[in-house]
This record gives structure tokens, C-alpha cells and sequence, in this order.
């Protein structure tokens, strides 16, 4: 298994449970020894419209697109086409550039695709830890400390 993530400078991809792991600017390296795409990222400035046409051709023929990220990550008239074009067998799509989808987008009535409503991101015991942190971050706020988990406005998560 391959990665690609924005920061890659002293992470042991095997601490990661990857055979290699790539930086952004090698993300088209990656994608031409991919086997399938799980995309998992935030919408940044950095990451807005970073799958598009050239990036799903270089996918192997019969790869399968899944998108848990966000929609504005992947130009989707490039996806459908892709799609329709059976260049990738398939996509689970979780995210889509408008939410929910049009009920004229042609995901909707395409075979090969599996659409879920923005629930991909469920994680076991996800509310637990939530109101963990939230907890924490009260007792920090209270006693005057930094708070953890902090919005990065510079990097947009």
C-alpha cells in the first residue's frame, strides 16, 4: 500500500502501515503505481481540485475511485466521464461538489457507483471522544491553558 501526505520529512512509512508514502509534489508517481484511490483529505487551498482528468487517467485501467475527503477535492464532470468511460470500474463517493448531488447529476443513475450521504467520517466510539476532548478543552479553557486541536486558519484545518 501507498500514501501520499503534505508532510512527509522523517515519517517511517511503515509507522503509517504503508511499503511507500509520497509527498504532494510526487502525487502523480504515486497515482501511476496505484492499484485503486482512497481519497481522504481536507479542502484546502492546497488540495481544492487536485484529482481531475489527468490524475484518474493515471490510475490503472479497472481502479476503483473512493472519496471520503471532501467534494470540491475532485472535478466531477472529470470523474463521470472517467467512469462512463470504463477507465475506473467504479466509485464509492461519500462527498460530492454540491451536497447532496442534483437529483439531475448523472452519478445518481450510474451502475457502477455507490453513493452515501457525508457518513463515512463514523468512527467507533467517535461521540465518546468527542465529548472527551470537549471536556478537556473546558477544564484547559478554565485553567487558562492552550487548548488542544486547535483550527490552523494558515492551513485550513
Amino acid at each position: 500500500m501507498i500514501g501520499v501526505k503534505r508532510t512527509v520529512a522523517g515519517v517511517d512509512p511503515a509507522s503509517l502501515h504503508l511499503d511507500a508514502l509520497y509527498g504532494p509534489d510526487e502525487l502523480h508517481r504515486a497515482l501511476e503505481q496505484a492499484q485503486n484511490l482512497v481519497l481522504i483529505a481536507p479542502h484546502t487551498s492546497e488540495t481544492a481540485g487536485m484529482i481531475g482528468a489527468r490524475e484518474l487517467a493515471l490510475l490503472p485501467q479497472g481502479a476503483v475511485f473512493i472519496n471520503i475527503g471532501r467534494g470540491a477535492l475532485v472535478d466531477e464532470p472529470a470523474l463521470i466521464e472517467t467512469l462512463r468511460s470504463g477507465h475506473l470500474s467504479g466509485a464509492g463517493l461519500d462527498v460530492f461538489a454540491q451536497e447532496p448531488p442534483a437529483e439531475d447529476n448523472p452519478l445518481w443513475g450510474m451502475e457502477n457507483v455507490i453513493m452515501c450521504s457525508h457518513s463515512a467520517s463514523t468512527a467507533y466510539r467517535e461521540n465518546e471522544r468527542i465529548t472527551d476532548l470537549f471536556c478537556r478543552n473546558l477544564r484547559r479553557y478554565l485553567d487558562g491553558e492552550p487548548l488542544l486541536n486547535q483550527f490552523d486558519h494558515a492551513l485550513g484545518f
